[in-house]
């Protein structure tokens, strides 16, 4: 138990001197945008957010998670990584692949994502025998990725942060076309429905030296997914635009202490302590999808990397490792799981 602190400290870096996002204009731009929009930022000092409680369906966003839980088996920690690993992970991050994402996630099964979950903490997150349909929301996955190497093995750290930064270009869209000031470093991970906009998701780490910021975007309901990943370039831009170019001492944070309050629903600022491929799916306390009234209903396929969604359909097709397909029944949204201008769901 000391070690895992003493290692939490030593990982926690300080944030930028000086800066803060620019909430109220990400805030004005998102309420702007067709469907629903989600984001929290987070530093060791302190957080911002709107409807940061808000749960969606996580997509291919729970990938960076399925790494982060198999190079914790037992069997992968203690040693270098083989090539048949990295066969594995390479693609399930870079390129999204989902066959390499349902192979790691048979591997490590849904108890090795709640275990992370818990040690994070999260406090909302839930797993789905779909992993695309795990339940995320912004402020558990900001609180992961701004200490992510802590949740991964020392030896495999560097491995992990490459592939997060090594996304492929073509996926690179979103925070990934944000200009940053010299020496950031960015890692991120995306998550879509494939050319339906019902789910774009992105979560990143920002790094310099000591600094650091985290950043997750969800949003639903986009008219088009070139709608979404515009969505998600405009929040990202707005939150990051101030990012200081001096540099802040490094401040390590007090070990164990976590903030738990994201409030839903509203900007949120608070202090966290001293020094410190595409399924639509209903929040965990209703029955059926949520779905924007404005939202044509979509037939779901499934894509190498990524997934359609759809909103009010009576049944979605699971992919399988084989190939073949199977079906799940859910009940349409009822008015109870609309919201104002949201639709709930994901994408991979």
């Amino acid at each position: 138990m000391r070690a895992a602190l003493l290692i939490a400290s030593l990982l926690a870096g300080a944030p930028p001197a000086g800066w803060t996002p620019d909430v109220h204009a990400a805030r004005a731009y998102a309420e702007s945008r067709a469907g629903a929009v989600s984001f929290h930022v987070r530093t060791e000092a302190e957080h911002w957010g709107l409807h940061a409680d808000r749960a969606v369906a996580s997509a291919s966003v729970v990938k960076a998670m399925l790494m982060v839980a198999y190079l914790n088996r037992p069997q992968v920690r203690r040693r270098a990584l083989r090539p048949a690993d990295r066969d594995l992970l390479a693609p399930m991050i870079r390129s999204s692949d989902n066959r390499a994402a349902t192979r790691v996630r048979d591997i490590v099964g849904n108890g090795a994502l709640r275990r992370l979950a818990r040690r994070v903490p999260m406090t909302r997150f839930a797993t789905h025998p779909l992993w695309g349909l795990s339940r995320i929301t912004a402020c558990d996955q900001s609180r992961m990725w701004l200490r992510f190497e802590s949740f991964v093995p020392r030896r495999h750290r560097d491995t992990a942060m490459r592939l997060l930064r090594s996304i492929v270009p073509r996926q690179r869209w979103g925070v990934g076309e944000v200009a940053l000031p010299a020496g950031w470093q960015l890692h991120f991970k995306g998550g879509w429905g494939s050319g339906t906009g019902l789910i774009d998701h992105q979560v990143a780490l920002l790094r310099r030296g000591d600094e650091r910021v985290a950043v997750a975007i969800l949003t639903t309901g986009s008219p088009s997914h070139a709608y979404g990943k515009q969505t998600l370039r405009g929040v990202a831009e707005r939150l990051l635009c101030n990012v200081a170019e001096g540099t802040a001492a490094r401040r390590p944070d007090v070990a164990g202490r976590h903030d738990r309050r994201c409030l839903a629903g509203e900007t949120l600022y608070s202090a966290s302590g001293s020094g410190t491929a595409g399924w639509s799916s209903a929040p965990p306390s209703s029955t059926g999808f949520s779905s924007s009234p404005a939202s044509p209903s979509r037939a779901p396929t499934v894509a190498g990397t990524g997934f359609s969604g759809l909103t009010t359909e009576s049944s979605i097709s699971r992919s399988s490792p084989s190939g073949a397909g199977s079906t799940i029944t859910v009940p349409p949204a009822t008015s109870s799981d609309l919201s104002t201008k949201s639709a709930s769901g994901s994408s991979m």
